[in-house]
This record gives structure tokens, sequence and C-alpha cells, in this order.
């Protein structure tokens, strides 16, 4: 989620709900050790309201992974976590990311020396295997257990999948199966009734919510909704998206909301100063407008405004036409209807 979960979107996640643990971007861990790195340095900036709240590291040299952990604890987060399921080439070529798929042995020696470095939970998040050929997670999995890290981490695909397919849940199982810690499953979770379903079928842990949560920030607090809903029914049975009366089981977010919802982000963007917020808001825009009717104009209006104001102003007369000028025109109807 690199470009995506910073110290705004975070916050902003955590605002909405339902959200139990929340991480950073990854974070390369020579760059948390380089004094002059700026990019490092704001990617572990976080604010008290974030906790719990997991650092997001990524790189290949034990000792430089250690000391950057032992940097990450004394900055306050509450967990530490190793990314080895990045599968973008850039990261893979220096042995980060699932680039390590392939050398469990170096691996192993990560592990070894990040959990001697720090005493706040460890724990690590990787992919199935490099290909379907060199599936490694139930190994991995009972290597992480071995070196005393907290939880895993599955995402159910290969790096050669990269986003591509559907992801393999029956891995999670495997690696539940394998391990008595915490097992977390990722992949495909794109509604309330995925979580429930992965859970359901792998015996997993938690669910973890990645490329979701920008096209549906909502999404936490509707598997927190649903998962209440489903277990005051004494017989539960999955999938139950609707009640008796036809209606879902969780908030179903009006166009007031949606407005609400992209207004108060970009005004945390703005407060916040980030350098690129006006590449952010044009970024997010795709996302929190998917769905709204005449979206494409607001897009089109957004990705030619120059400052962030302006883009901010572009979305309150969008949404105060919409939905000030649908009331107005309700309420003449109902005058010329008396």
């Amino acid at each position: 989620m690199a470009g995506v979960t910073d110290t705004v979107f975070r916050r902003f996640i955590r605002n909405l709900g339902g959200c139990g643990l929340i991480m950073t971007e990854f974070t390369s861990a020579d760059g948390v050790l380089r004094k002059k790195d700026q990019k490092a340095k704001r990617y572990l900036h976080f604010y008290e309201d974030e906790h719990p709240i997991s650092a997001q590291l990524f790189g290949s040299d034990p000792g430089v992974m250690a000391e950057a952990a032992r940097m990450v604890e004394g900055l306050g987060f509450d967990l530490v976590d190793l990314n080895l399921g990045c599968p973008a080439k850039k990261v893979v070529k220096c042995n980060g990311g699932s680039g390590l798929l392939r050398d469990l042995p170096a691996i192993g020696k990560i592990f070894e020396a990040v959990r001697a470095a720090v005493t706040i939970p460890f724990t690590v998040k990787f992919r199935a295997g490099w290909s379907d050929e060199e599936i490694v997670c139930v190994e991995l999995a009972r290597m992480a257990e071995s070196c005393g890290l907290a939880a895993v981490a599955l995402h159910a695909r290969t790096r050669e999948m990269g986003y591509s397919g559907n992801a393999r849940w029956e891995w999670i199982a495997a690696v539940k199966d394998a391990v008595k810690i915490p097992v977390i499953g990722n992949g495909d979770i794109r509604s309330p009734e995925d979580a429930c379903a992965m859970v359901t079928q792998t015996g997993c842990d938690a669910v973890m919510i990645g490329r979701t949560a920008p096209s549906n920030p909502w999404i936490f607090r509707q598997i927190q909704q649903y998962c209440a809903a489903i277990t005051s029914v004494a017989v539960p049975t999955l999938p139950l998206p609707e009640t008796s009366a036809g209606r879902k089981l969780y908030d179903q977010p009006s166009e007031a909301d949606r407005y609400q919802m992209i207004r108060t982000y970009f005004q945390m963007l703005i407060e916040e100063e980030l350098p690129d917020a006006v590449g952010k808001m044009k970024q997010f825009a795709s996302w929190f407008t998917h769905g709204v009717p005449g979206g494409a104009g607001l897009r089109k209006a957004i990705y030619e405004s120059k400052s962030a104001v302006e883009i901010l102003g572009r979305v309150e007369e969008f949404f105060e036409a919409r939905l000030y000028g649908a009331h107005a025109a309700a309420c003449e109807t109902a005058v010329a209807n008396s």
C-alpha cells in the first residue's frame, strides 16, 4: 500500500471505525537508517490516535533490519512487521519484499536478528511462494513460529501472480493448520461477506484489507457490523447478506455520506501540509468517486485543478449542487402539488 497508507489515510480510516490494527506504508530498512532519508521519516510519522499501529519494513540484511526495528520500537510503534509480499520489480531485484521467498535461510536469519533486537511483537506478511512450483507458505510460517514471531499474515497469491487471478484461500487454511500462532488472511476481500467467508473457510484469526480500503473506506466498519449481525443469529448461514426485511446487515453509505467522506479526507490532507497533497487528491478521486452519478465530470474537474484548495472547492460545488439542488427541486414539487 505504498503511496496510500500515510498518516492521513490511517487516521481517516481509524475515525470511520472498525479497524483493529493499522500499518504504515512499507518502508525501506536501509532508508530508516539513513539520517537524510526524508521519505522514510515521513512514512514512519504517526500520531497518538493511530494506536495500535505497526511499522512495516522491508530489506534483506539481518543487521540492518534489526537496527531499523530497534529504531521503530524507539519511535513508539506497537508492532514491527516484515514485508515479504511486495511483488514490485524494483523491490524484488534488491531481495526485498517477495524477492526473499526463494531464500528461506536468509529469511530465517532476519527473523532471528529482529526478534533478538526488539521486545515489541514482531510479525511477517508473505505470499504463498514465488510461483505455483515454489510454494513455501507452510514452511515459512512454521519457521516464523519457531523464531518467536507473534503472528503471520498470508496474501494467498504467488509473486508471479502479482494481483491477478483469484487468491487461493486454501493456502491460508494450510498455514492455519500448521501453526499455533495467529494467522491473518489476505486476498480478495471486497465485502463483509467475503471477510466472513474467508474466516469460515480457512479458520484464520483475522483478515487484512489492502486495495479495497481506498475504494471503500467503510469496509472495516461494515465487516464489524456484519459479524455482529450474523453472530446474533442462532444458526447463521453464510453468506447471509440481508435481513428478512431485505436490507443489508451493514451500513450502505448515502451520497451525502460519500460527500462528507471525500471532503473530510481532502481537508485532512490540506491540514497535514503534505508535499504531495494535490497528487494524492487526484489519485484518490478515482477511488472515492467510483459509482457516483456524474463522477466522471467531477474527476475531470479535479484533474484539471492546480491546487489542493481548488480541488476541495470543486468537490464542494459538485456535491452541494447535487444534494441541495435535488432538495430544492423536491421542495418545489411539493409546493406545486399542494
